[in-house]
Protein backbone atom coordinates (compact mmCIF):
# COMPACT_ATOMS: atom_id res chain seq x y z
CA UNK A 1 0.00 0.00 0.00
CA UNK A 2 1.40 3.42 -0.95
CA UNK A 3 1.81 6.38 1.39
CA UNK A 4 -0.98 8.29 -0.37
CA UNK A 5 -3.26 5.29 -0.07
CA UNK A 6 -2.62 5.01 3.69
CA UNK A 7 -3.24 8.73 4.17
CA UNK A 8 -6.52 8.51 2.28
CA UNK A 9 -7.56 5.49 4.36
CA UNK A 10 -6.81 7.35 7.60
CA UNK A 11 -8.83 10.36 6.41
CA UNK A 12 -11.74 8.10 5.51
CA UNK A 13 -11.51 6.40 8.91
CA UNK A 14 -11.55 9.77 10.65
CA UNK A 15 -14.61 10.83 8.65
CA UNK A 16 -16.38 7.56 9.47
CA UNK A 17 -15.55 7.94 13.19
CA UNK A 18 -16.84 11.53 13.10
CA UNK A 19 -20.06 10.45 11.42
CA UNK A 20 -20.53 7.63 13.93
CA UNK A 21 -20.01 10.08 16.81
CA UNK A 22 -22.61 12.43 15.34
CA UNK A 23 -25.00 9.53 14.86
CA UNK A 24 -24.50 8.44 18.48
CA UNK A 25 -25.22 11.99 19.69
CA UNK A 26 -28.34 12.14 17.53
CA UNK A 27 -29.60 8.81 18.91
CA UNK A 28 -28.99 9.82 22.53
CA UNK A 29 -30.74 13.16 21.92
CA UNK A 30 -33.69 11.46 20.25
CA UNK A 31 -34.03 8.96 23.07
CA UNK A 32 -33.95 11.70 25.70
CA UNK A 33 -37.00 13.29 24.04
CA UNK A 34 -38.83 10.03 23.34
CA UNK A 35 -42.54 9.38 23.90
CA UNK A 36 -42.28 7.73 27.33
CA UNK A 37 -40.65 10.85 28.73
CA UNK A 38 -43.30 13.04 27.09
CA UNK A 39 -46.23 10.95 28.33
CA UNK A 40 -46.36 12.49 31.84
CA UNK A 41 -46.33 15.97 30.29
CA UNK A 42 -49.22 15.01 28.03
CA UNK A 43 -51.12 13.56 30.98
CA UNK A 44 -50.45 16.73 32.95
CA UNK A 45 -51.75 18.85 30.07
CA UNK A 46 -54.87 16.68 29.85
CA UNK A 47 -55.44 17.07 33.60
CA UNK A 48 -55.05 20.84 33.26
CA UNK A 49 -57.64 20.97 30.51
CA UNK A 50 -60.25 19.24 32.66
CA UNK A 51 -59.52 20.45 36.18
CA UNK A 52 -61.57 23.63 35.85
CA UNK A 53 -64.78 22.01 34.63
CA UNK A 54 -67.24 21.58 37.48
CA UNK A 55 -68.55 18.14 38.29
CA UNK A 56 -71.89 17.15 36.92
CA UNK A 57 -73.65 14.65 34.73
CA UNK A 58 -72.23 16.24 31.55
CA UNK A 59 -68.68 16.95 32.74
CA UNK A 60 -67.13 14.00 30.92
CA UNK A 61 -69.04 14.60 27.69
CA UNK A 62 -68.22 18.32 27.83
CA UNK A 63 -64.57 17.45 28.29
CA UNK A 64 -64.69 15.08 25.34
CA UNK A 65 -66.58 17.42 23.02
CA UNK A 66 -64.96 20.73 23.92
CA UNK A 67 -61.40 20.12 25.00
CA UNK A 68 -60.66 18.20 21.83
CA UNK A 69 -59.94 21.62 20.29
CA UNK A 70 -59.34 24.02 23.18
CA UNK A 71 -58.59 24.14 26.88
CA UNK A 72 -61.35 24.13 29.49
CA UNK A 73 -60.24 27.65 30.40
CA UNK A 74 -61.95 28.89 27.22
CA UNK A 75 -65.24 27.56 28.59
CA UNK A 76 -64.91 28.53 32.24
CA UNK A 77 -64.22 32.18 31.46
CA UNK A 78 -67.49 32.51 29.54
CA UNK A 79 -70.66 33.92 31.12
CA UNK A 80 -73.39 33.25 28.57
CA UNK A 81 -77.16 32.91 28.69
CA UNK A 82 -78.84 29.64 27.76
CA UNK A 83 -79.69 31.03 24.32
CA UNK A 84 -76.10 32.13 23.78
CA UNK A 85 -74.77 28.74 24.93
CA UNK A 86 -77.17 27.07 22.47
CA UNK A 87 -75.77 29.18 19.62
CA UNK A 88 -72.21 28.51 20.78
CA UNK A 89 -72.71 24.73 20.98
CA UNK A 90 -74.41 24.71 17.55
CA UNK A 91 -71.51 26.71 16.08
CA UNK A 92 -68.95 24.33 17.58
CA UNK A 93 -70.84 21.33 16.19
CA UNK A 94 -70.71 22.98 12.73
CA UNK A 95 -66.94 23.41 13.25
CA UNK A 96 -66.55 19.72 14.04
CA UNK A 97 -67.27 19.19 17.75
CA UNK A 98 -68.69 15.72 18.26
CA UNK A 99 -71.90 16.04 20.28
CA UNK A 100 -74.53 13.33 20.12
CA UNK A 101 -77.93 14.83 19.26
CA UNK A 102 -79.36 13.17 22.37
CA UNK A 103 -76.81 15.06 24.52
CA UNK A 104 -77.23 18.48 22.92
CA UNK A 105 -79.80 19.91 25.34
CA UNK A 106 -78.13 18.39 28.41
CA UNK A 107 -74.79 19.91 27.31
CA UNK A 108 -76.39 23.35 26.89
CA UNK A 109 -78.06 22.97 30.31
CA UNK A 110 -74.73 22.02 31.93
CA UNK A 111 -72.92 24.98 30.36
CA UNK A 112 -75.67 27.50 31.08
CA UNK A 113 -76.02 26.33 34.69
CA UNK A 114 -72.30 26.53 35.42
CA UNK A 115 -71.21 29.43 33.22
CA UNK A 116 -74.16 31.81 33.13
CA UNK A 117 -74.18 35.61 33.55
CA UNK A 118 -75.43 34.98 37.12
CA UNK A 119 -72.11 33.34 38.06
CA UNK A 120 -69.29 35.43 39.54
CA UNK A 121 -66.78 36.74 37.00
CA UNK A 122 -64.00 34.39 36.01
CA UNK A 123 -60.80 34.96 37.94
CA UNK A 124 -57.75 33.40 36.31
CA UNK A 125 -55.42 31.49 38.61
CA UNK A 126 -52.45 33.46 39.84
CA UNK A 127 -49.03 31.87 39.89
CA UNK A 128 -47.26 34.56 41.94
CA UNK A 129 -47.92 34.28 45.67
CA UNK A 130 -45.58 36.96 47.07
CA UNK A 131 -46.22 40.65 47.68
CA UNK A 132 -46.43 43.30 45.01
CA UNK A 133 -43.14 44.74 46.27
CA UNK A 134 -41.46 41.37 45.73
CA UNK A 135 -42.89 41.12 42.26
CA UNK A 136 -41.49 44.51 41.26
CA UNK A 137 -38.12 44.27 43.00
CA UNK A 138 -37.61 40.53 42.79
CA UNK A 139 -36.56 40.55 46.46
CA UNK A 140 -38.41 39.11 49.42
CA UNK A 141 -39.39 41.64 52.03
CA UNK A 142 -39.21 40.81 55.70
CA UNK A 143 -41.90 41.94 58.10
Amino acid sequence: MSLNSRSATRKQSAVVRGCMALLAIAIVTALSFSAPAAAPAQQSAQAKMTEDLPSGAMQAKTTTACTECHEARIIVQQRLSKAAWTKEVDKMIKWGAVVDAADHDALVDYLSANFSPDQPPYEPPRTFTGTSTEKVSGKKTSK
